[in-house]
């Protein structure tokens, strides 16, 4: 209890010290968090619903540990709420996991963990943001990882649409998000004070568009139709790679060295897509599935391998005053060391090496100015930018009411760019 109280009164201090997704074990590997038998999904799921999120996790220290996990109410911005754990949680404050299972076929060692919450031991009795934090040993100071995920109370109703910018100089490479609520069922005395909007792209949380103001407010519908607030680089579909299977050089693989363990596999060399003609294809939208065509399960039978990537720039020399990151959930899309690629002047190629489990991964490359680390990031150096391109927006619409002292969730969509495209 003492932890769990010291913990409490630390974690505003921990929240904004590190993103909500990070892992902080080095042992700690592919951590995936969705909607239960839907592994290509956000964390979210309906207040007192009875659906669940389904948790898996590798641990590659070979001996089997007693892992428990907590979640913490958090507002819009991902500070924590001013409450106590007892106020949004019904049941007891943490949960152990206790499915586990040692590895097996796999050459390189893992004992993996999965859990499905919430149970009817532990249950948010709140809708808004949460954080997972998964610790060792019921110490709530011994923390593995941390993610996030979402109780969504629908009480307003989203609509909306993916434009071209009426910007010219942007009407070719970016999109343009335009949503509409509805706040009928809500007491809003205050819309511009007590509704608060988040848009993201591809799920990438980290670069969100946060605070965001309405154009226009007619009666209980609140429109967002700035033309600077919601424009996003349109970039290309994902880049595909198939590691499947580790007997057969299935696509993108270039060649694999079977001597060493974990097994390296060489991927072929990327190159920037600016001159590519837009192609649509099958989009992962930056997801991984892990799975493989060799084995009955994909969860504890994969094997790893370290991955190199390679990305060849324009002349084979490094791009001026930009750094190069790996995107994607293979990277939790952080913007740090764990995603950035380093430049090999002997081979002329941007590379990054990842210890990844079987699966499907898709990917991007994207840059940030060096000397302007808050700038927003950018494909146009790297992927380029085409206004046809296959994204995937999600609207998030949270309500602060004046009696309550965090911010609830009341509404989500997912918008298409092919399928809610409106045109110019």
């Amino acid at each position: 209890m003492k932890s769990l109280i010291l913990f409490c009164l630390l974690f505003p201090l921990f929240v904004f010290a590190q993103s909500p997704d990070n892992i902080f074990l080095p042992n700690i590997h592919t951590v995936k968090l969705f909607k239960a038998n839907q592994q290509l999904s956000i964390p979210l799921i309906s207040l007192n619903s009875g659906e669940q999120l389904e948790l898996h996790f590798d641990d590659l220290d070979d001996n089997i540990k007693n892992y428990y996990y907590t979640f913490v109410l958090c507002n819009a911005d991902w500070q924590p709420a001013n409450l106590s754990g007892f106020d949004y949680i019904k049941g007891f404050q943490q949960q152990r996991i206790g499915d586990y299972q040692v590895s097996s076929i796999s050459q390189v060692k893992y004992i993996h963990y999965q859990t499905l919450f919430p149970t009817d031991q532990c249950v948010p009795s709140k809708s808004g943001n949460y954080l997972l934090k998964v610790f060792l040993d019921s110490d709530t100071s011994k923390v593995a990882f941390t993610k996030r995920f979402f109780i969504v109370n629908n009480k307003v109703g989203i609509s909306g649409r993916i434009l071209q910018p009426y910007d010219n100089s942007l009407a070719l490479t970016h999109q343009k998000l335009q949503f509409t609520i509805d706040v009928g069922q809500l007491n809003v005395p205050n819309p511009v004070q007590q509704v608060k909007v988040v848009a993201v792209q591809n799920f990438k949380w980290d670069e969100g568009r946060y605070n965001l103001q309405p154009a226009f407010i007619r009666g209980n519908y609140i429109e967002y139709d700035g033309e600077r607030d919601c424009i996003f680089e349109a970039s290309k579909e994902y880049r595909f790679l198939d590691l499947t299977s580790f007997r057969f050089y299935s696509y993108w693989v270039d060649k694999i060295n079977k001597d060493i363990l974990p097994n390296l596999v060489y991927l072929k060399v990327d190159g920037n897509r600016l001159k590519q003609q837009y192609a649509f294809y099958v989009n992962y939208y930056g997801w991984l599935n892990i799975g493989s065509t060799e084995v009955p399960n994909g969860w504890w039978q994969t094997d790893y391998a370290n991955v190199l990537f390679s990305y060849y720039p324009t002349d084979g020399k490094p791009l001026s005053g930009k750094n190069i990151y790996l995107t994607g959930e293979l990277t939790q899309n952080h913007f740090d060391d764990s995603s950035k690629m380093k430049f090999n002047p002997y081979r002329g190629v941007y590379e990054k090496t990842l210890l990844l489990k079987q699966g499907i991964y898709s990917y991007n490359y994207t840059t940030k100015e060096k000397n302007n680390p808050d700038a927003p990031s950018s494909f146009a150096s790297t992927e380029g930018n085409y206004w046809e391109t296959d994204n995937d927006y999600e609207v998030l619409v949270y309500y602060h009411s004046y009696s309550s002292r965090s911010d609830e969730l009341v509404g989500f969509a997912s918008l298409n760019s092919k399928t809610a495209f409106g045109g110019n």
